[in-house]
């Protein structure tokens, strides 16, 4: 299903939900019961007092950053988490943090569901108000947070405790927080560049493509691993469009939907045209897996633990995960992204997923909720060990960040007031979905790269044309 039917359920979704006066927030397993009327400015009201003798009625008073969580250690309520960490899943992660958080909060059950196909599944799950209590917030637009989500606190109380709590703020209320926060380079093993005679990390497109090409002379390893299989891990080469690949943190949020023609070279080796071209370039010089179709994502950990793979262009979230696929963590590292801007390299870092809560919950679900997230933000340390940058004001930072000394780090700037919806907007008319989903338009590259079927520039010559396409169909001015 594209993007644009996917937005287009989502608005009849609510339209429907505000004729009935109500709709089914979870299912059976969490407890939660449909609150017609939830909204952003009254999201929970009076109800009767829970076990610990704190009024649940009181969570209409508490906000994220008031709420102590040892007030609310014998609090009774049945969640339901639903995310994307399939893997964390899987190994076992997530049943040992919950099992952390029921040591302080025994009586909080917490059943977690973990969706693959997340960006998509999560808005079609929205549309039904299938999805329980707590979710990673999809690629909605910002105007309907308050249709969906709980506000958690004001943009102003957030950020005096927590960093890149801008993303999902709006009308100075903030529905999400982050899981964590990235920093966006890209993996290498350090064992594979030496044997291939790399001594110094590469710093523009021309010399990453040629340390990838020293990979292939000199090593049996693979020189870029696409994963292309997997679709999702694909979108993560979007990342490095803004202040990555041109230094300007206004740039994606503010910037781009009015700016024509934004994958056209630009001639110096920077901009989104260099950042897709890497990928391009490598996969038309077989610098990647011989069979691009079967790549292997739970399978490519520990090949790039043993040397395998030489390089994986995925976000400092992925860095741990492959520390702990296989006896060598030590030779895994990260790197900046190999582009640099008049001289300076920038690292990109803000925050991944947010957690959200369902604005239709219960009383008691939507305070316990509020508790599970303000811990597994604060005591859970899933960040730190995911090697995420810290959420939290003041924590601390994994030692793998050390490469990005000398580096630029800048953080998004939201968009402008009255702008919100447009990169949502421009990204659905488009249908290129960039950091929202859009895997295909970067398998696309592979596949042409690969086989030759269609040269790079006519690529981003068909991506400029729907880029300025969409903007005269939704009314966007050009201004840069």
């Amino acid at each position: 299903m594209n993007r644009k039917r996917l937005l287009a359920l989502l608005t009849v979704s609510a339209m429907t939900a505000s004729l009935m006066g109500c709709s089914s927030a979870a299912d059976n397993t969490t407890g939660s019961e449909s609150d017609a009327t939830g909204s952003a400015t009254d999201a929970v009201t009076e109800t009767d007092t829970t076990s610990d003798g704190a009024d649940a009625g009181e969570a209409s008073e508490l906000s994220y950053t008031a709420l102590n969580l040892d007030d609310y250690t014998e609090l009774t309520a049945s969640i339901k988490f639903l995310h994307h960490k399939t893997d964390r899943q899987e190994d076992g992660t997530m049943d040992s943090m919950i099992a952390a958080f029921n040591e302080k909060f025994p009586n909080i059950t917490v059943t977690t569901e973990a969706v693959t196909d997340y960006a998509e599944d999560a808005l079609l799950r929205l549309s039904t108000g299938d999805w329980g209590d707590i979710m990673f917030i999809p690629a909605v637009d910002k105007t309907d947070l308050s249709t969906y989500f709980m506000p958690l606190d004001t943009l102003d109380n957030l950020s005096q405790e927590l960093n890149f709590v801008d993303a999902w703020e709006y009308g100075g209320s903030c529905y999400g927080i982050p899981y964590m926060a990235n920093a966006q380079g890209l993996l290498y093993n350090k064992s594979v560049f030496e044997q291939a005679g790399i001594t110094e990390l590469p710093t523009t497109p021309d010399e990453f493509v040629a340390d990838l090409q020293l990979i292939k002379d000199n090593t049996d390893a693979i020189p870029l691993y696409t994963n292309y299989a997997a679709g999702w891990t694909m979108g993560a080469w979007d990342a490095y469009v803004g202040a990555v690949s041109n230094g300007d943190d206004t740039y994606v949020n503010q910037k781009l939907v009015h700016t024509a023609e934004p994958f056209s070279d630009p001639g110096d080796g920077t901009g989104a045209y260099n950042v897709y071209k890497i990928l391009y370039d490598a996969c038309a010089n077989g610098l990647i897996e011989d069979d691009y179709t079967t790549t292997d994502w739970e399978g490519c950990k520990g090949m790039l633990n043993r040397g395998e793979i030489g390089t994986m262009v995925l976000g400092s979230w992925a860095y741990a995960q492959m520390q702990e696929a296989g006896d060598k963590p030590e030779d895994i590292g990260y790197m900046p992204f190999p582009i640099t801007v008049n001289g300076t390299q920038y690292v990109s870092a803000g925050g991944d997923y947010n957690y959200a809560i369902n604005v239709n919950s219960s009383d008691e679900n939507k305070l316990a909720s509020l508790v599970f997230v303000k811990w597994m933000v604060e005591e859970s340390g899933w960040c730190f060990n995911e090697g995420g940058y810290t959420v939290v004001k003041g924590g601390e930072n994994p030692e793998m960040y050390s490469a990005f000394e000398g580096c630029e780090v800048l953080s998004d700037q939201p968009a402008l007031s009255g702008e919100e919806t447009y990169l949502n907007d421009m990204n659905s008319e488009s249908e290129l979905s960039i950091n929202a989903g859009g895997n295909d338009k970067v398998q696309r590259i592979v596949e042409a790269g690969a086989t030759g079927s269609e040269s790079f520039d006519d690529i981003m010559a068909d991506w400029n044309q729907k880029w300025q396409d969409a903007q005269e169909e939704l009314g966007i001015e050009v201004l840069y």
